[in-house]
């Protein structure tokens, strides 16, 4: 009889199921109950206002640019810890979590210091008619910073686990370190590379405590989704602040099944090959 270190399959699954229920589907359960408490005339109303939809176009424009950033430095990243050895390289790989243990507010002062027009990092920006702090930049900035380690520690492990044989195979039919990379190397990561970047999307449009510091929060320009559920919270207005969430939510979703759809079709894909 085969001997398991967990107890039985009824009792984890149990009590994983509630975990879900109590952690996940319950809050989840009662934001939509809120958001359908309205008429669909008010809902509509509430989420397609002048002011709402700029917070989406803000919201989406700056995750993807974030986005895009973290997949080409993350992966660059990942690959410089995974295929180089040098001095400080531990250091470098434990700094990679700090977005994670930072608290946001932190984080978002930090940021706004640097980038402010007396910040380090404003003063050699302002020259060149650069702004960062409240600006959608800002936004972007923000962002980038909270979701990168994603992106970094979902491929990381993935490239550990590459053989060296696929690349030697490669290399001794002729193909050049750039030809190695795109055709062999990237194909077998892309999953994971997908994933990191689906998380680091979804972490950047639940962004909130990093952004009010940098965004300046300006109607129409510089002010998110989130933080327009957060104010029509405080104003007790929660039908309404559930509306808004409730497009995000709904936002986050549709992202995942992409995702998931497509990382699917490569799987099948890469199996049939």
């Amino acid at each position: 009889m085969k001997r398991h270190v967990l107890p039985g399959f009824s009792l984890t699954m149990g009590l994983t199921l509630l975990y879900l229920v109590l952690i996940v589907l319950l809050p989840l359960s009662a934001l939509i109950l809120k958001a359908a408490s309205l008429e669909a005339a008010d809902y509509w109303r509430i989420v397609s206002s002048q002011r709402a939809v700029a917070t989406y176009r803000v919201t989406l424009t700056a995750a993807a640019w974030a986005t895009l950033f973290n997949a080409v430095f993350g992966l660059t990243l990942a690959w410089v810890l995974v295929r180089y050895s040098f001095p400080g390289k531990r250091l470098l790989d434990a700094v990679v979590d700090l977005p994670f243990a930072l608290p946001t507010a932190v984080a978002g002062v930090a940021l706004t210091a640097l980038f402010a027009q007396t910040g380090w990092y404003g003063r050699l920006l302002a020259p060149l008619g650069i702004s960062v702090a409240y600006t959608p930049v800002g936004i972007a900035v923000a962002m980038a910073f909270t979701s990168a380690p994603f992106v970094v520690r979902t491929i990381q492990p993935v490239l550990e686990d590459l053989r060296p044989e696929v690349e030697e195979a490669a290399q001794s039919l002729g193909a050049s370190d750039l030809q190695v990379f795109a055709r062999v190397i990237f194909p077998l990561i892309f999953p994971a590379f997908l994933a990191g970047c689906a998380l680091a999307f979804a972490r950047s449009l639940g962004e909130f405590g990093a952004i009010v510091f940098i965004a300046g929060n300006l109607p129409f320009r510089t002010e998110i989704t989130a933080l327009l559920a957060y104010i029509r919270l405080d104003e007790f207005d929660y039908p309404a602040a559930a509306a808004v969430a409730s497009v995000m939510l709904g936002a986050a979703f549709v992202m995942l099944l992409v995702t998931n759809s497509i990382q699917f079709w490569v799987q099948r894909h890469s199996e049939r090959a």
